[in-house]
């Protein structure tokens, strides 16, 4: 698990927890909360855990090389937006992103993949963005970062799809986290004034949906985005 320490990645984790799955967990700043799940699940549930700042090439390796377990499914769920006005966006930014967003996921998977080849089978699972898909004004570069995971997604998975590796995608929509805790209460009424289900989601919502991928119930879903929105 990519990003274990936010609230959708928390969530995640407790869900394949309890549902039996062993997991490695990586977390970048949150020390804190990482120790509340940690101490939250029964021991034997996390193999270890392991902290990486994604948008260092140093500490992403030391992190994959420190993983001695064998990785058959990886969620990817690590991410920052990024509210500023695209001709406002400094170079650094737009740096910090693409490596965050992109590349740290290239590299990651592109380690594991080869013995998921070797063992014709595996799960990659991108936890991606409904602006991703339709794009949104002031979170231009995080639009943009989004849509790149979802392309990575589609073409990966016609290419590892005949060694029997699955690769998908879930785009959530107004989900109730930290992530959107910018807006003020007029701007949240507004928005869930245009969601047919007329609620935010909750992390659960986006849990739900990695069990299903997860599990053999998804196991002809391929090269899929699949949208957690209420329908907005």
């Amino acid at each position: 698990m990519i990003g274990a320490s936010g609230d959708i990645g928390r969530t995640i984790v407790q869900e394949l927890a309890k549902e039996g799955y062993s997991l490695l967990l990586h977390y970048h700043k949150n020390t804190e909360k990482i120790k509340e799940l940690t101490n939250s699940l029964s021991p034997e549930k996390v193999l270890g855990v392991y902290q990486a700042n994604l948008t260092s090439k140093i500490e992403i390796q030391k992190m994959l090389d420190n993983i001695i377990y064998p990785v058959h499914s990886i969620v990817f769920v690590s991410g920052l937006a990024d509210n500023t006005l695209f001709q406002e966006t400094t170079e650094k930014m737009m740096d910090y992103m693409l490596s965050l967003h992109v590349k740290a996921p290239w590299k990651i998977t592109q380690h594991f993949l080869q013995p998921m080849i070797r063992n014709n089978y595996g799960k990659i699972i991108f936890i991606t963005s409904i602006w991703g898909e339709v794009g949104a004004s002031n979170e231009v570069i995080y639009s943009s970062v989004k849509g790149a995971q979802n392309s990575f997604v589609k073409a990966l998975a016609k290419e590892v799809g005949p060694s029997g590796i699955l690769v998908n995608g879930i785009s959530p929509g107004f989900i109730d986290t930290k992530m959107n805790q910018h807006l003020n209460s007029d701007e949240i009424d507004n928005i869930i004034s245009e969601i047919p289900l007329n609620r935010a989601g909750l992390p659960r919502d986006v849990a739900n949906a990695v069990s299903f991928l997860m599990s053999e119930k998804a196991s002809y879903i391929q090269g899929d985005i699949i949208k957690v929105t209420g329908g907005w």
